[in-house]
């Protein structure tokens, strides 16, 4: 297709902005329209709950591009614009009115998941407003019940228990997160919360609400409360407003992030579930990193230039003094194999990195507390190693300076 004289970009978070910023980058001249739902500037979702919810950052901090840096970018903005229809070249706004482009990049992220029944006064974490309400309640109260043991759920507990607050945790699943870590590391996080004072309950079914939200009933009959809870069980892509194609597990899109079934339109970040030809599979990399690396080849696709190399995904969370990190596709293995430290033997959880491979192919690689081996890896997974280039690889990074 020729250079679009018009990019418009639905969705003013991460992936929305690094679009129009690698735009201008790679030198178009046409304008860019980014449409968000939010009246606040574009801002970085991760410290949210981190750094935002201890009370380390004030929302400033958080701010990628404020709306003066934004015109200096030759960027029109329309922030606290909601996006209610898609059409060829056109986006409806709530207030009736349209915008047109020649190219549309969709980046609107996720909604936070909600139980049925669940209470308005019932925390939950997607946006900055959420962590700062539920900032301005951990500083009132002395106990916390959480809804879900996976990333979020646990930094929430992690950012809790820093102000010394009770946590009690509640798990669906035999083990927390275990789509992202499968059984055996996902025991280790559970363990780590569970050393950082957490009382964590897993495989737990919940009946409903009671007492306005703060207590839940358990399918055993018991009753779990506390002063105060969040439900951090996921979200949903936001394509309710999209008609014309199944959205409701995310867009499908190829390999250069074209939504299949709608012509002049991409997606990035979390609402874009994109094709990987290393595994014959679509999948939603719901990760920082993952926003910006698709935000650089949409920009190049819709300019015509060549695609760069693809990148191997890469997920972080900072926890109980650790910090958690994740390259690769952990949800196609089918083993997983010690590399560093002793935490799957029953040793300190610190230091512990672990190959998870299909097959024999290396397919994954975790780690725990041990940042300066899990980047080491990434050339491996890349070039699709095997079991043996494993852990020579692992032998060699444990191999003393000049031995």
């Amino acid at each position: 297709m020729p250079h679009p004289e018009h990019v418009l970009i639905v969705g003013a978070g991460l992936g929305g902005l690094r679009t129009a910023e690698q735009l201008r980058a790679l030198g178009f001249p046409g304008r860019i329209t980014l449409v968000g739902d939010e009246r606040r500037a574009p801002y970085d979702r991760p410290p949210l709950s981190k750094q935002v919810l201890t009370g380390e950052w004030g929302p400033d901090r958080t701010v990628l591009r404020s709306a003066e840096s934004l015109d200096e970018l030759g960027v029109r903005a329309y922030l606290g614009m909601r996006a209610v229809a898609l059409r060829p070249g056109e986006v409806e706004l709530a207030d009736g009115a349209s915008l047109y482009g020649d190219a549309i990049v969709v980046a609107t992220g996720l909604a936070a998941r909600r139980l049925p029944g669940q209470p308005d006064s019932v925390h939950t974490l997607r946006t900055l407003d959420d962590a700062l309400a539920l900032r301005a309640t951990l500083e009132r109260v002395r106990s916390l019940l959480i809804v879900g043991g996976g990333f979020i759920g646990a930094e929430v507990a992690s950012a809790a228990r820093q102000r010394d607050i009770a946590v009690t945790v509640l798990e669906a699943m035999p083990v927390v997160s275990l789509r992202a870590f499968g059984p055996e590391l996902g025991a280790l996080a559970a363990r780590l919360m569970r050393e950082g004072g957490v009382d964590l309950r897993m495989g737990v079914a919940i009946d409903g609400f009671a007492d306005s939200g703060a207590a839940v009933e358990l399918s055993d009959g018991t009753r779990v409360a506390a002063d105060a809870a969040v439900v951090g069980i996921g979200g949903t892509p936001r394509t309710d407003w999209i008609s014309g194609v199944d959205g409701s597990t995310g867009l499908l899109c190829d390999t250069s992030g074209r939504v299949r079934g709608l012509d002049g339109v991409w997606a990035v970040g979390d609402v874009a579930a994109w094709a990987d030809p290393d595994f014959s599979d679509t999948h939603r990399h719901e990760h920082w990193t993952s926003a910006g690396d698709q935000a650089a080849t949409v920009a190049r696709d819709i300019l015509g230039d060549p695609p760069r190399p693809r990148r191997v995904p890469y997920f972080w969370s900072d926890q109980f003094g650790l910090k958690i990190q994740l390259l690769g596709r952990p949800e196609h293995a089918d083993a997983v194999a010690p590399l560093h430290g002793d935490g799957l033997a029953g040793g300190r959880v610190r230091g512990t990195v672990a190959g998870l491979l299909a097959g024999e192919r290396l397919v994954a690689v975790a780690g725990f507390g041990a940042a300066r081996y899990v980047a080491r890896y990434r050339p491996l997974l890349e070039s699709g190693a095997d079991r043996a280039a494993m852990l020579e690889h692992a032998t060699a990074l444990d191999r003393p300076a000049g031995g």
